[in-house]
């Protein structure tokens, strides 16, 4: 499930909706951007052919990943047995989707074929194996307020689900073998937020249904760092759906076909180095929940945070989850301190570069130092620490982190007195910042929180 975090792209200390994950029951949610005419803007830019990268991943350790994600829902709640769907999968498009949706389920289908070699397929009939519900984002919230998107299984429609939503129908624990599925998707989100709910909500629908924060390089982790589909989550989905393995087979039986699949499926991985990372303790997780996440006053996520933050340094951690311990922490410190908030960036920074697979995380701490360079007029100092992060955010497809570098980049130059090529920049940026952000009112309010950050604007 996606949850709502602190977006991890905005600089400083800004006003901004935040998303966070809530304790589900057994759905499958993406926690919550609208689509609108946006006149006076550049025309909106989407990203064409994908770029995903192999994963660098021992088999010892995917085999366990594996595992951890097809056995164990978010909730921590164990399923008896392993589930997919049988044969060749239909997918159709009901309600009213935004025209953003066509282009990007396209790419994503086609990349589940070639990639994931899954037998998917898009029809036009009334019935499909996976039907996406495209509804009012409102309609969402209504039922489940902290969620963006959902997927649900033995239903298609909303009356379905409305109606079943109380019973063991709709539970992915009393699942045996996937045989229908509805995705219910936001038609009035910003694109970027619609096609985010496309790839992990398609994904859960075929394959895993956890999350695991130990997991740097994919969507099956509560971080919000990874937004479309990595080349790891490609690989888990390919494996998913390896003829050696059927709906029914016990933790055991997958496990002893694995070796042979993770062979075919990832033989680089025959010689990576074993990892081993350990797991992630509860109290871990709901701190970072409680830190990033409504309903909690400044000083219990202050509070929350150090406990994340404490939990990180006891266990030992270097990886990434340290550094998103320290990331968390400097999100809540920007209100009460600057300066101490900018220390825990900097220590986030340190752990995800000394970590593998991070170069997304350390685009979005960048986006972070960066405003601090901009705001202390130390222009070259921001165009330095923004440098290579405009094409990991590019290669990731993440048009909102994307813009958000271009703007910061913006300002820069026009601190250092490259006031055309500033100029250029930030018109270039607002095609992307039309897919991210979406509506006229978001893109204008983006171009002005990272405007105020220039002191010879007077913020």
């Amino acid at each position: 499930m996606r949850r709502f975090l602190i977006p991890l792209c905005l600089p400083l200390c800004l006003a901004v909706s935040a998303c966070m994950p809530v304790a589900p029951s057994d759905t499958a949610t993406r926690a919550a951007a609208s689509v609108e005419s946006v006149s006076g803007l550049p025309a909106m830019k989407s990203f064409s052919t994908p770029r995903p990268t192999a994963p660098v991943v021992s088999n010892s350790d995917l085999a366990r990943d594996f595992l951890d994600l097809s056995f164990t829902l978010e909730s921590g709640r164990s399923l008896p047995a392993f589930t997919r769907f049988e044969g060749p999968i239909t997918l159709r498009v009901a309600g009213s989707p935004p025209p953003s949706l066509a282009p990007d389920l396209n790419r994503l289908i086609h990349r589940l074929r070639t990639e994931a070699r899954i037998d998917i397929t898009q029809v036009q009939g009334p019935a499909a194996n996976i039907t996406l519900v495209a509804i009012p984002r409102a309609e969402i919230r209504r039922h489940l307020p902290q969620a963006a998107c959902f997927v649900v299984p033995n239903v298609s429609s909303l009356k379905e689900y409305l109606s079943a939503r109380r019973s063991a129908v709709v539970s992915w624990a009393r699942v045996t073998r996937r045989e229908k599925v509805a995705i219910f998707l936001p038609a009035d989100a910003a694109p970027q937020e619609v096609r985010d709910c496309l790839h992990e909500e398609i994904a859960q629908a075929l394959g895993p249904l956890n999350d695991l924060y130990r997991l740097a390089d994919s969507v099956f982790n509560d971080d919000n760092v990874h937004t479309v589909l990595t080349g790891f989550d490609m690989t888990v989905l390919r494996a998913y759906y390896d003829p050696a393995l059927r709906s029914g087979m016990s933790r055991r039986d997958v496990a002893d076909r694995l070796p042979a699949i993770l062979a075919q499926v990832n033989p680089a991985g025959a010689g990576q180095p074993v990892r081993r990372l350990p797991r992630t303790p509860r109290v871990w997780i709901d701190a970072i929940q409680k830190a990033l996440g409504p309903g909690a006053t400044p000083a219990e996520r202050r509070t929350a945070a150090a406990e994340a933050l404490n939990v990180a340094t006891a266990m030992g951690w270097s990886d990434h989850r340290r550094g998103f311990s320290h990331y968390a922490m400097g999100r809540i410190l920007q209100g009460v301190s600057a300066e101490d908030a900018q220390d825990q960036f900097v220590l986030a920074q340190r752990y995800f570069a000394a970590s593998p697979n991070t170069q997304l995380h350390q685009a979005y701490v960048a986006s972070q130092l960066a405003a601090y360079a901009i705001n202390d007029n130390r222009p070259e100092d921001a165009l330095y620490l923004l440098g290579q992060h405009l094409d990991t955010a590019a290669r990731h497809e993440n048009a909102a982190l994307l813009a958000t570098l271009m703007l910061l980049r913006a300002e820069a130059l026009d601190l250092s007195g490259r006031v055309a090529e500033g100029r250029q920049v930030r018109l270039d940026s607002l095609g992307w910042a039309r897919y991210g952000f979406g509506s006229d009112w978001a893109v204008r309010a983006k171009l002005r929180e990272i405007g105020s950050l220039n002191p010879l604007k007077g913020g």
